[in-house]
């Protein structure tokens, strides 16, 4: 009888295969129990260890004991010593994994507080000489975390703003504790519903720990169920679920912070150690209309901002000491021009009153700093704005929407090494940020980049950025292909025009980005007759394509006296690279004067490319 049939024969391989499913299954339950039962990790290693072990043992016993009519009876043959032989490498197998992987483990622990990475993870990361997203990912922080979205388990599947609510309010929680790398919320919500490898979202996230969960909200009772993952691996590190009502959501949430820091062994300093999560306001309903705000503002829904303004207006008649609602109200108000057709002036009016009203009420309070920033520089009132958007990164120095928008204020108004560099350390915050990486691919085009240009576009037009296909178009324009260039601007630019008829919307900038000249014609000839009527509000896409149609000085003149919309891609467009010889025009020096760019720069210093010949008197090149 060979040795193969006297294995089949001894049962070695059906026990075998049997051990290995019954230890998967151990493995699995254990990974859930464990954390449950608050165990430390390395509890759930040695488990395994043990359970490695116990295969060979398994083996040898098949092939040494034999179960007979007369009970368990001792069987020597030929092969036994082939069988310790391999008994004996599965188990050097196992020690090697448990102390050699234990080792590599905690070198990599070792590195991820080393200096180099403690930069990368805080709030200030290094300017990267590449792109973060391009570029080969580093290993990720040990302390690092994303919040994916929690599901929603109610019953009629209809309160997912609450769900995302309770993720938000831990994942803004854990964002101030100084020692932990939390990933941006836009970047850690795309994964929502999609069953995705942790180790993949991981990787992409830039995370090594996974807080996912579930919220059941039924009535005025609540409960929620959070797990804590090990990217790298799919372990359950801990897990738990909380029970209380409407009123005690504060308190769950800072349980569930509370609980995290204590697995990632995170230090609190002494400010973190008293509250995590603060109580914003002890009034259910008003929290609840809140979060649907919140919902509306997260996805930047403009056809539903007017709901979400009333909601708030309705949470803070129940509560006119909601402080927050108060600030959300204010980023609602200061956004929704760009995003619905609402009078420009009541709107910033509006934004600024209820950022003021939630300064007062909560001076730790970043958002409302930031809105007023936003207020501010749709004023072009640039040192102001750059006083209040210093101030809210201050209070909250990892906000990514913060972050972009002083990045994109800072390359509007000529400071492109600064804007550049805020630009990697919002991507390297929150990686999937759509408006970040189209930004950034910008940069890249103007440095005649086309590469990095097209993968950064095409990742923002795959995260849902419309005009990312803008971007693409300018690099199919550059490369030759000028019909797949309008094609994709059309696409990008389509309904920006207000005040414009769509079909002639389509036309002028068809026109304006190509080389017809009865076309172009035709097309200045209708922003021609946009200009004739007067508008209220000079839209900031005319004077752009006034640039494109070969009029800069005109654009110049009829944009220095008031805001447009969309002010800040018109003085992008001055600023940047594409059209440098706009600055060298005598209008130029005119429209930084009354704009208040020279005001701006005599406080901050001369943007790039320009230098202080005297007093508000700047050269560009």
């Amino acid at each position: 009888m060979t040795f193969l049939a006297e294995l089949q024969r001894r049962k070695v391989f059906r026990i075998g295969a049997a051990y290995v499913v019954a230890a998967w299954i151990a493995v699995q339950a254990a990974s859930i129990a464990f954390p449950a039962f608050e165990a430390p990790p390395w509890a759930l290693r040695v488990f395994i260890l043990l359970l490695l072990l116990g295969f060979p043992v398994a083996l040898v016993t098949a092939w040494v004991y034999e179960l007979t009519p007369a009970g368990m009876t001792v069987e020597r043959g030929r092969g036994t010593r082939y069988v310790y032989a391999a008994s004996a490498a599965f188990a050097a197998l196992a020690l090697a994994w448990y102390f050699v992987g234990a080792s590599m483990r905690s070198e990599a622990d070792r590195q991820a507080v080393t200096p180099g990475a403690k930069a990368a993870a805080s709030a200030e990361p290094a300017h990267a000489t590449s792109d973060p997203i391009v570029s080969p990912a580093k290993p990720a922080p040990q302390k690092s975390i994303a919040v994916l979205p929690f599901a929603d388990l109610s019953a009629t599947h209809d309160q997912e703003y609450f769900s995302d609510g309770m993720a938000d309010e831990i994942l803004d929680a854990l964002c101030h504790i100084k020692e932990l790398k939390v990933a941006g919320r836009s970047s850690s919500f795309r994964f929502r519903g999609q069953n995705e490898d942790l180790r993949r979202i991981g990787e992409a996230l830039g995370v090594a720990h996974i807080l996912e969960g579930s919220v059941r909200k039924q009535g005025d009772k609540v409960r929620i169920t959070a797990q804590l993952i090990e990217a790298g691996s799919g372990f359950h590190l801990w897990s738990q679920t909380y029970d209380g009502d409407l009123e005690d959501v504060f308190e769950l949430q800072e349980r569930i912070a509370r609980a995290i820091t204590e697995q990632l062994s995170v230090v609190l300093d002494s400010e973190e150690q008293q509250r995590l999560v603060p109580v914003a306001t002890d009034n259910p309903q008003a929290y609840s209309l809140y979060l649907q705000a919140s919902a509306v503002y997260n996805r930047r829904d403009g056809a539903r901002f007017k709901d979400a303004i009333a909601n708030l207006e309705q949470a803070l008649q129940l509560d006119p000491g909601f402080a927050r609602a108060q600030a959300r109200l204010a980023s609602l108000h200061v956004l929704a021009p760009l995003f619905t057709r609402v009078d420009l002036d009541e709107s910033l009016i509006a934004a600024e009153h209820s950022a003021r009203t939630a300064m007062e009420l909560d001076p730790g309070l970043a958002e409302p700093h930031a809105a007023v920033a936003l207020a501010y520089e749709s004023r072009r009132h640039f040192v102001e704005s750059r006083k209040e958007f210093e101030r809210a990164l201050e209070l909250e120095p990892n906000d990514p929407a913060t972050r972009f928008w002083l990045s994109s204020s800072l390359l509007s108004t000529g400071y492109r090494r600064q804007g550049t560099e805020m630009l990697d350390q919002v991507l390297a915050l929150d990686p999937m940020l759509p408006i970040a990486l189209n930004w950034r691919a910008n940069v890249y085009f103007e440095d005649g980049d086309l590469d990095h240009a097209q993968a950064l576009y095409q990742r923002a037009a795959d995260l849902g950025m419309v005009f990312a296909s803008g971007g693409l178009g300018q690099i199919s324009r550059a490369r030759g292909n000028t019909t797949l260039a309008n094609e994709q601007t059309v696409a990008a630019l389509r309904g920006i025009l207000v005040g414009i008829r769509k079909e002639e919307q389509l036309q002028a900038i068809a026109a304006a980005y190509g080389d017809d000249p009865q076309a172009r014609a035709r097309g200045l000839a209708i922003v021609d007759d946009y200009l004739a009527s007067d508008p209220q509000v000079l839209d900031g896409m005319v004077l752009r394509l006034l640039i494109r149609f070969g009029e800069p000085a005109r654009a110049l003149t009829l944009g220095q006296d008031e805001p447009a919309s969309n002010d800040g891609s018109f003085f992008r467009m001055v600023m940047g690279r594409e059209f440098s010889e706009l600055r060298r025009l005598p209008e130029f020096t005119e429209f930084t004067r009354r704009t208040g760019l020279t005001k701006l720069w005599e406080v901050y210093g001369a943007p790039d490319g320009c230098e202080r010949l005297a007093a508000e008197q700047f050269h560009c090149e």
